[in-house]
């Protein structure tokens, strides 16, 4: 009898063990999820003042667009180590500027032609592309941390464990989703 017992408990020893690995796992794929958008972020980031120096130059007049860029650049430096919602807002405004910089340059056929710019843009889609790939997987590590720490019986360890919902990376603005669609 008293087997049993010892079997049933290491059963739901093992069993909570279990729930607790995959609790930190699910936490460390949203650090890492949260760690690829960053990457991005930065690389987005470091792109700006190239592109704005290759606009200033065609469009000089174009000042309040071209500083609205930088200051947007500079506000998500602000909140880099913030939450997601807090970093989402400003990078949706961000996006909004970029959009505005880009629609600028719409306006003059020496810069669309300008190869500077073109390599320039090219690698602002593939950033913004890659981007939204490490939303997309970082929001879905988020997802299955957040069912984790609400289910039962792993809600019981995530409470006693101190594991707490994600926040997802969205964009609460709907005129921020919007990509602005730019041909050259």
């Amino acid at each position: 009898m008293s087997l049993i017992v010892l079997a049933v408990v290491a059963a739901l020893i093992g069993y909570l063990v279990a729930l607790y690995n995959g609790l930190v796992k699910k936490r460390q794929m949203v650090e890492e999820g949260w760690s690829g958008i960053d990457v991005q972020l930065k690389r987005r980031a470091d792109l700006i003042p190239n592109l704005v120096e290759t606009v200033k130059g065609y469009a000089s007049h174009e000042k309040e667009t071209l500083e609205e860029v930088t200051a947007m650049r500079a506000r998500v430096g602000q909140v880099s180590n913030g939450n997601p919602a807090d970093r989402a807002v400003a990078e949706g405004a961000l996006s909004q500027a970029l959009g505005r910089l880009l629609a600028v340059a719409e306006a003059y056929p020496e810069l669309k032609a300008d190869s500077n710019f073109r390599a320039l843009h090219e690698s602002l889609d593939m950033i913004e592309d890659a981007l939204q790939k490490a939303r997309r997987y970082y929001n879905g590590a988020v997802r299955m941390l957040n069912v984790a720490v609400e289910s039962f019986p792993s809600n019981l360890v995530a409470g006693q464990f101190g594991f707490m919902k994600a926040d997802y990376f969205e964009i609460e603005d709907a005129s921020d989703r919007a990509v602005p669609k730019i041909s050259f």
